[in-house]
């Protein structure tokens, strides 16, 4: 192909986000925002379109010839899919936060920066040259930055500040393995960051290892696991229900993302080295992520600790090392965006009307605002990964893969999908949607059910949730190739079935 069409999609929201920081009026801001993202999103469908029909989309152009950088962009079905969620999503969160909360800076800087984070987001996705996904990765930072400290709630600078202080730490570490990879590449005569010579180099040994640990530490904060996780609880409740759904939904994809992308695909020798130890820490965090969501009272905290649980189950179909838990885990990331976005957003809906995410403020809801409990209700039956959605197809992959792997493991991570079922429909939806019908519920949410352009946000994320649940082929066929060359590259092949009364 002649035209950079993967350059052009990173580039065209980078470029709406700085035109509407330009001076011009709110209305025509916030509709020039929501353009640009509708653009991005069919510029991102012909991207699909395209790499369907078989067409080489990757771009390779000398950046710094004297680091081996290079400009270079490309996909595979795993790249894809996070490129899907990111399009779809962004216009999403800038209807559902039409007139986001009063904050320091107007809606016309809060659209700019969901639009600049978008392009960031996508450039992450496509960069196959390792120092031009570090810069992106790191840069991501700045706008959710602002988007916190700017439009958040109470304690909205603690809570920037620490997802900040926690994101530069886990950057500064994986920079130090980025700088050894070139002084590998150097010393071998071949200085190149793009992934494909890398990968060649077949890095092993204790050097391998450590450089391993510089990226998966990185990506450990982001994804985020436990112990490195209390960043995410703070930053959720702090930020408004949009920019919690491009945090969670999106951003903190890039540290699964980044574990099969750099740490397998980089360091194979050392991925499996790791393995049995990221699947303690993945055990450890689908339980400490379900339970804190059990005993949180806070709407956005709970969620975002059920995310944590989430990530948990994506790490350990990463590295329990089949193929079948390796496609669920990718797919996972595709269906937890779409999931997360309808808790966060319904969420937001309920809170708008209330003035409060305290789920002891609630009662009663669904007799007087039917359809806004409605869609909490799918939303929660997501999380809990309900046959018919997305989620539980993506986790039945991850469970049925361990489980040929290492029985052992499932069994300690199964109380996590039993404890599912409790966070979200006893303490997410039973508790503010059902019983008595308080007297603030009644004032808040009388003649005040969603209305249509709440509605109409909702539509293409719960729709995704059901299409992926009943017709989950052709997005497990778009990722399967990423998880099977993996396992080739790793070195690693699928456990051999037992067959009982085999001689």
């Amino acid at each position: 192909m002649t035209f950079p069409w993967l350059t052009f999609l990173g580039l065209l929201p980078i470029i709406g986000g700085l035109v509407l920081l330009l001076p011009m009026g709110r209305g025509a801001a916030r509709t020039l925002g929501l353009v640009f993202s509708l653009a991005t999103l069919a510029t991102g469908a012909t991207v699909a379109a395209l790499y369907a029909g078989g067409t080489d989309l990757s771009v390779a152009v000398p950046w710094i010839r004297a680091f081996g950088a290079w400009w270079a962009l490309g996909l595979d079905g795993m790249g894809l899919a996070m490129v899907l969620l990111t399009v779809i999503l962004t216009p999403v969160v800038l209807l559902a936060e039409w007139t986001p909360p009063a904050g320091r800076w107007s809606a016309q800087t809060f659209f700019a920066l969901v639009l600049i984070l978008e392009g960031l987001s996508l450039f992450v996705f496509t960069a196959t040259d390792v120092l031009l996904f570090y810069l992106f990765f790191e840069a991501t930072l700045v706008p959710v930055y602002f988007l916190i400290v700017g439009f958040g709630g109470e304690r909205r600078g603690y809570a920037a500040m620490k997802f900040l202080l926690f994101s530069l730490a886990g950057g500064l570490i994986m920079l130090a393995s980025v700088v050894g990879l070139f002084a590998v590449g150097a010393a071998q005569g071949a200085p190149s960051y793009l992934i494909g010579d890398l990968a060649a180099l077949r890095i092993d040994g204790d050097l391998g290892r450590w450089l391993m640990l510089g990226f998966l530490i990185a990506f450990i904060v982001k994804a985020p696991m436990v112990p490195l996780h209390t960043w995410l609880p703070d930053a959720a409740a702090a930020s408004t229900p949009g920019t919690a759904t491009l945090l969670v939904g999106i951003l903190d994809k890039i540290g699964t993302f980044g574990m099969v992308r750099f740490c397998l695909g980089l360091f194979p020798e050392a991925s499996t080295w790791i393995a049995p130890f990221m699947m303690v820490f993945a055990i450890i965090s689908i339980l400490w992520g379900a339970l804190a969501a059990v005993g949180s009272t806070n709407m956005m905290r709970l969620v975002s600790y059920t995310s944590v649980s989430h990530f948990g189950f994506m790490v350990l179909g990463i590295y329990a090392f089949t193929s079948q838990s390796q496609t669920g885990s990718i797919f996972y990331m595709l269906n937890h965006g779409f999931s997360t976005a309808a808790l966060f957003l319904a969420v937001g809906f309920l809170a708008k009307r209330r003035g409060s995410y305290d789920i002891n403020a609630f009662g009663g809801v669904q007799k007087v605002a039917p359809v806004a409990a409605g869609v909490l209700l799918v939303a929660c039956l997501s999380a809990l990964s309900l046959p018919g959605l997305s989620t539980f197809v993506s986790e039945f992959l991850v469970i049925a893969g361990t489980w040929a792997r290492n029985p052992l493991v499932v069994v300690f991570a199964l109380p996590g999908v039993v404890l599912a079922a409790v966070y979200s429909l006893a303490v997410l939806y039973q508790r503010p949607m059902t019983g008595p019908l308080t007297e603030q519920s009644e004032t808040a949410f009388t003649g005040r059910d969603l209305n249509g352009v709440e509605r109409f946000v909702m539509v293409p994320v719960i729709g995704a949730l059901l299409f992926l649940g009943f017709v989950p082929q052709p997005a497990v066929q778009l990722v399967e190739p990423t998880a099977k060359a993996t396992m080739e590259y790793v070195g690693v092949a699928d456990p051999a079935p037992v067959v009982k009364g085999a001689k």
